[in-house]
């Protein structure tokens, strides 16, 4: 089997457009969250969301076509150049059949979808745009990828709500084990914060309601959590082989190591209360990863501010690593950039190696007093200095599907 590195990341984020941005913010524990400016919330019982701020597409695309990019694929487009420069993946340093492409979301072009229902609702079918359903279908990010760049190899979407990106980023690592692609770009992206959305988590209960102090409402594993935040963005990896990588002469970043993915077989949106879905998928991709427990010192959970699932997830670490569990280093990305859903694995592995390269450990911000049960090193608050030298990204979705990811370092 094939060993498979790290070699480009990109990320556009709520609090940090571009890796170096990013890391700085992360490091600093700075809240992205904020009032939404997008839409008029002012009906809406959450007035909260992790915006992109400043976000301009025009570097990544062509005049001519950021109109016909849903603002998902935009961020898309913008955080696979990016990953693409780092690696230096420039024409004729690889065979572009041998290059994947896998970009995941959980919902797609919704922006798109809301504003035509619009157009078709107050001026009927003739004036609905023809770019409506390219715009909209979730695979499209990965299909404009591939055609910005000329890559021809595997090239599709997944779509598992909130493990969708990080389920594409075990997908694309495991055709690079088994020989069947030399280079993937792989990643999440997602732009759901529309009216319609935002309207519809909270009448599931699902949403923080703290509209008087958005920086404070995204809040991993604190007793006063009360849902979580929608957040935006996107996150690219660059996943190459060891041979791929030595013959290009490009500078490995992290090591993916294993890949496991459960369903939890339970219930559409809450968790195994026993946390053995998310139990499994760890047990496999360590197995996989053929890594000892003891050797893991870090996690970048699924944390997104839930009562249900924060709970769930502190139980099946506990099952996972035994003692052990009591020296993890356990943080939540969502802390500070909300829930980026589809999106939300591929900016936590981001994170993962963002840290793993920079000798740190971010914060879990807004983590006061732990909540009932709760009782793991969740970094609260201050960012630590330390050496990452193996860790673990989580990922869950509605329909109790579940991914887990290992990276170690370089």
């Amino acid at each position: 089997m094939n060993r498979v590195f790290v070699t480009g990341l990109g990320a556009v984020t709520p609090i940090g457009i571009g890796i170096e941005e990013f890391g700085r913010s992360l490091r600093a524990g700075k809240s992205g969250v904020c009032p939404i400016s997008c839409f008029d919330a002012s009906k809406h019982s959450v007035r909260i969301a992790g915006e992109v701020k400043n976000f301009d597409p025009a570097p990544y695309i062509t005049k001519k076509d950021i109109r016909r990019h849903d603002r998902y694929s935009q961020f898309a487009m913008a955080a696979s150049h990016m990953a693409i420069q780092q690696a230096g993946l420039v024409p004729g340093a690889y065979d572009p059949k041998r290059v994947g492409v896998i970009i995941s979301t959980g919902i797609g072009g919704i922006h798109t979808y809301e504003e035509e229902f619009k157009v078709i609702s107050q001026q009927g079918p003739r004036r609905v745009s023809p770019f409506l359903v390219p715009m909209m279908i979730c695979n499209i990010a990965a299909g404009y990828v591939a055609i910005a760049h000329g890559f021809k190899g595997p090239n599709f979407c997944i779509v598992s709500a909130c493990a969708s990106g990080l389920h594409g980023i075990g997908e694309g690592y495991l055709k690079l084990v088994h020989g069947m692609i030399d280079i993937c770009v792989t990643g999440g992206s997602e732009a759901a914060i529309i009216s319609l959305n935002i309207a519809g988590f909270a009448q599931m209960k699902a949403l923080s309601t703290r509209n008087d102090a958005p920086e404070k409402a995204s809040r991993p594993f604190d007793k006063d959590r009360d849902g979580f935040v929608m957040g935006e963005g996107a996150g690219v990896l660059i996943l190459e082989t060891e041979a791929s990588m030595n013959r290009r002469g490009a500078k490995p970043l992290a090591e993916v190591i294993g890949y496991g993915a459960s369903a939890d077989a339970h219930h559409l949106t809450a968790p195994c209360p026993d946390g053995e879905g998310a139990y499994q998928a760890m047990t496999d991709a360590l197995e996989f990863s053929k890594t000892p427990k003891e050797s893991v010192n870090y996690v970048n959970a699924h944390g997104t501010s839930t009562h249900l699932g924060d709970v769930a997830e502190t139980i099946a670490l506990k099952r996972v690593f035994g003692d052990h569990a009591k020296k993890l280093m356990v943080n939540s990305t969502k802390s500070m950039i909300g829930h980026l859903l589809g999106a939300a694995g591929t900016v936590g592995a981001v994170a993962t190696v963002i840290q793993m390269t920079g000798g740190f450990v971010h914060p879990t911000i807004n983590l006061d007093c732990p909540g009932e049960g709760l009782d793991l090193d969740y970094v609260p608050n201050t960012a630590r200095n330390a050496q990452i030298e193996a860790g673990l990204v989580n990922s869950f979705g509605f329909g109790g599907q579940n991914a887990c990811v290992v990276f170690r370092k370089a």
